[in-house]
């Protein structure tokens, strides 16, 4: 009965308390996740391309040098100015790491038709595909755009990234790089 007359909210514990729990909260999650990546694989999957021919995502994944797949959609602004980002950098990063990008939009049958043009009108030099019934973003657990994934040269989910910040592109590079270097050994 004391307890619970007890004023948690007046005593300087509440806020030692609550830092307590959202620090095992955030330990337990960056653990879970680390895990859950390290097993994530891309799975064999029938997607479009860009002209509408269904593919299987997996004949497109690099086989001797890693692979960025960014989730995107037309009306997704930040996942627009990601990939123009990454578009600059682009020829680039493929001399000094042998990248491979595959930009994937989750346009629906409805809006699908404006891939071409924002593609075409941004001049990107990737390969860009279709997952408009959306079973490669639930397999992945994509939930949030842009989310880019970058795969080591053996297929595997070693880094990923959901959102865009103006900058992030030299944290991708990094990661490509690190890869490069580490399959060098």
């Amino acid at each position: 009965m004391l307890l619970s007359k007890f004023n948690w909210a007046n005593t300087p514990f509440k806020s030692h308390l609550l830092a307590s729990t959202f620090g095992l909260f955030c330990f337990l999650f960056a653990f879970s996740a680390k895990a859950q990546i390290e097993k994530l694989e891309i799975p064999a999957i029938s997607i479009k391309d860009i002209d509408g021919n269904t593919v299987n995502i997996q004949d497109y994944i690099n086989k001797d040098a890693p692979t960025i797949i960014s989730f995107w959609a037309t009306w997704c602004k930040p996942c627009i100015s990601e990939l123009t980002a990454i578009n600059e950098e682009y020829q680039d990063w493929q001399e000094e790491t042998g990248v491979k990008l595959l930009a994937i939009s989750t346009d629906d049958a409805r809006s699908r038709t404006r891939i071409p043009t924002i593609v075409n009108g941004k001049n990107w030099e990737f390969e860009v595909f279709n997952d408009e019934n959306g079973e490669l973003k639930r397999a992945l657990g994509v939930q949030n755009m842009p989310h880019t994934f970058i795969l080591d040269k053996n297929g595997k989910v070693v880094w990923q990234h959901a959102s865009y910040n103006p900058g992030d592109e030299a944290e991708y590079y990094e990661v490509l790089k690190k890869l490069v270097a580490e399959s060098a050994e």
